[in-house]
């Protein structure tokens, strides 16, 4: 018992030594602070620098500097959490807004480097009086930030805001141009400023840009296509590229920070925002890389060096005083230039205040090659503490400000309508295709939805139902737990009817659904010829927008979504809904859509985009009917052809549909392909008394009548 006890003690002396008692403590500070400060109003950025200042080696001394050191085990988790803000930042960038606001983008980077640079240096030279190069190096680190916040406005909801994409892309300019300048004067306080280091700088960079945007690429690309199942294997292949990227940028002469920056972007077409992979990457670095990088934060800082004099609490004063100054300014000028609010300004103000990530390196190198004093150094670690206390609080108070703003300019009654109905049922009675059936669902889904999608089978009922319905439901399990990674919630049902058919219409009647899935074979013998196919069948029973899905490839492989409209088909009840989930896919997958149809069916579809926010690109192929579609159509084995059908009565309803789809599954079999059919909405109840009154009859002698009329036309044509 007294060994025991004895030990126990020896393995709490400070600083503690044991790996797993420190990571224990770090986990536990990770959990509680933001907890116990969000009752406090205090961002939970603050509690874990706060937390690292309390326990580090100037604090308690719970941690000594040796775990800090290059290769402690701290400083490893706080790199791979500042690599991974910087990577969150590159992959959550929306590149349509940040090709919109490009512009905008230039003008605040170079504002928000030259403004604190040109006014820094004076400052730095006349009141802290340091040599020229010393002024020039701190001057750099009030242009540069770290975008510390960036979590807040993600939890917000904000990352696709105007303001934040303006702000993340001057980020790319100014840190660059900083990490730049720390290379050039590091190399002239060495004396090796040269036309040779010139040379190397550039050629060494070139050929980072080339591998990263040109080979990184097309290995991700096949790597996505051949492990599309394989989720786990995907999310270590990113953390692969993410690391071997800030390898290559150390190598070519920058900072680690933008090579995970560039890796971001290089990978940001290839993994939708809500897919299940972008969900793993999003939780395992909030919850734990990035709280690691942020208590490191706090262990840098020594209040004990404040007590030595007044000159360090000047400095310190100074250098804070004046980095929250600059970027203000910087914030308030691109205000008034690009006729920004208030709100919007004080986001821009809060993302672009904290200091961190680049700041620690140019103080670290130039204390490193002597032309920094420990008073310096001293002062930016207090800069860091304040600024990113700073910058989080302003953002939280900002952001929160400017979603009230956005809720009072929407309309609520309209935001209320758009997500009453958006309920999926996926049909997976088929033993393949259902998993690529069920992230084609979460594509389209609309993450706002609470319970969006419902996986039903439906089996016979026969003496084998129970053994059916246990199976199914043990398989239906295991999907649950594949995509256990996503945020959308998955209600599973098994259930027996007579058929699929009357299954499937029968749940989705009972849930409410507006849209059901179903995997669609192309393989129609002679006897389903005659008696009619799975779709006929379904579309007999149901009343739901249909969509009949043949996915055989990955995602990532389509480059277009083309879709093959009616005329008039904007005019159907339900166009909203097959539109909406069309829209939201192609700006998952980051790619355009194309429409072939009229021109008013694609002025709807532009103001349905613009109605629920969702930003992609869309353009317009004319077609006077569905006959002119094979001449104008470039045939592509890479497009995701989606043909919008109709049921037969209805307002669109075009006789040329059938021959459409028959030609598509014949000459377009290297596509994958959707095919929709709208819903029809409920009958009015004063003509319930006449249900029996059926028009089947009289739809299809008009639709021989046309399809007559078309034959003869044809045969005029060709004589003429």
């Amino acid at each position: 018992m007294r060994y025991f006890f004895q030990h126990l003690i020896e393995e709490f002396q400070l600083p503690l030594k044991n790996p797993v008692l420190v990571f224990s403590i770090l986990l536990f500070i990770i959990l509680l602070s933001p907890i116990v400060l969000r009752k406090m109003k205090i961002p939970g950025i603050i509690g874990l620098i706060l937390s690292g200042v309390l326990i580090g080696p100037h604090g308690l001394g719970l941690i000594g500097s040796r775990a800090m050191e290059a290769e402690g085990s701290i400083k490893l988790f706080s790199t791979i959490g500042l690599l991974y803000i910087m990577f969150m930042a590159g992959l959550e960038l929306d590149l349509r807004q940040f090709k919109r606001y490009f512009n905008k983008s230039i003008g605040f980077g170079l504002l928000t480097f030259f403004i604190p640079l040109a006014l820094g240096y004076p400052l730095c030279r006349e009141v802290l009086h340091l040599s020229p190069l010393a002024a020039l190096l701190t001057a750099s680190m009030f242009s540069t930030h770290t975008l510390v916040a960036y979590p807040i406005v993600s939890k917000f909801g904000l990352t696709k805001h105007p303001a934040v994409a303006i702000t993340v892309g001057g980020t790319i300019l100014t840190d660059t141009a900083v990490l730049i300048i720390l290379a050039i004067i590091s190399s002239a306080a060495q004396g090796d400023l040269d036309f040779s280091f010139w040379v190397r700088l550039l050629t060494s960079l070139l050929m980072f840009s080339l591998i990263m945007f040109f080979v990184i690429p097309r290995i991700a690309r096949w790597f996505f296509s051949k492990l599309d199942s394989e989720k786990t294997s995907q999310y270590i292949f990113v953390l692969s590229v993410v690391f071997f990227s800030a390898f290559l940028a150390e190598v070519a002469g920058v900072e680690h920070i933008i090579g995970a920056f560039v890796a971001g972007l290089v990978l940001n077409k290839l993994i939708p925002h809500h897919s299940t992979l972008m969900n793993r990457i999003d939780f395992i670095g909030n919850s734990l890389f990035i709280p690691f990088f942020l208590i490191f934060v706090g262990m840098i800082v020594d209040l004990k060096a404040f007590t030595q004099g007044t000159w360090p609490l000047l400095i310190a004063g100074i250098l804070t005083s004046f980095a929250l100054f600059s970027k203000w300014l910087s914030a308030l000028i691109s205000q008034l230039i690009f006729k920004l609010s208030a709100n919007e300004r004080q986001i821009i103000f809060g993302l672009s205040s904290a200091r961190a990530a680049a700041t620690l390196a140019i103080i670290s190198v130039g204390y490193n090659v002597g032309l920094l004093n420990v008073n310096i150094v001293n002062g930016t670690v207090v800069l860091i503490l304040i600024t990113t206390m700073a910058s989080s609080m302003i953002t939280e108070n900002s952001g929160k400000r400017l979603l009230l703003d956005i809720s009072e300019n929407s309309d609520l009654e309209d935001n209320e309508m758009r997500l009453r109905n958006k309920h999926l049922v996926v049909s997976m009675n088929a033993l393949e295709g259902n998993e690529r059936l069920l992230d084609f669902a979460l594509l389209v889904s609309d993450p706002q939805v609470i319970n969006p999608i419902s996986v039903v089978s439906v089996y016979p009922d026969n003496e084998n139902a129970e053994r059916m319905i246990r199976k199914s439901r043990k398989s239906l399990e295991e999907i649950i737990k594949h995509y256990s990674g996503h945020e959308a919630k998955l209600n599973t049902i098994a259930t027996i009817d007579h058929n699929l058919s009357s299954g499937i219409s029968r749940v989705s009647k009972e849930l409410v659904a507006d849209i059901v899935l179903v995997n669609d074979s192309k393989q129609i013998n002679l006897i389903k010829r005659m008696v009619g196919d799975d779709r006929e069948h379904l579309l007999a029973t149901c009343d739901k927008t249909v969509f009949f899905c043949s996915l055989k490839k990955p995602s990532v492989s389509y480059e277009r979504i083309v879709v093959v409209a009616p005329l008039l088909a904007e005019l159907e009840q339900t166009f909203l809904l097959w539109s909406e989930r069309l829209l939201r896919l192609g700006k998952e997958l980051k790619i355009p859509l194309v429409l072939y149809g009229g021109t008013t069916t694609f002025e709807r579809l532009e103001k349905v985009a613009q109605a629920n926010k969702i930003d992609t690109d869309i353009s317009l192929e004319e077609l006077a009917n569905l006959d002119a579609f094979y001449p104008s159509y470039p045939k592509k084995s890479s497009d995701l052809i989606a043909i919008v059908s109709c049921r037969p009565g209805s307002v669109s309803f075009d006789t040329q549909v059938d021959q459409l789809l028959q030609n598509i599954e014949v000459a377009f079999d290297q596509n994958d392909y959707i095919l929709i059919y709208p819903g029809s909405v409920g009958n009015d109840p004063a003509f319930s008394n006449y249900d029996d009154i059926n028009a089947a009859p009289l739809v299809a002698g008009v639709e021989t009548i046309q399809k007559i009329g078309r034959e003869v036309g044809s045969i005029f044509r060709k004589n003429k």
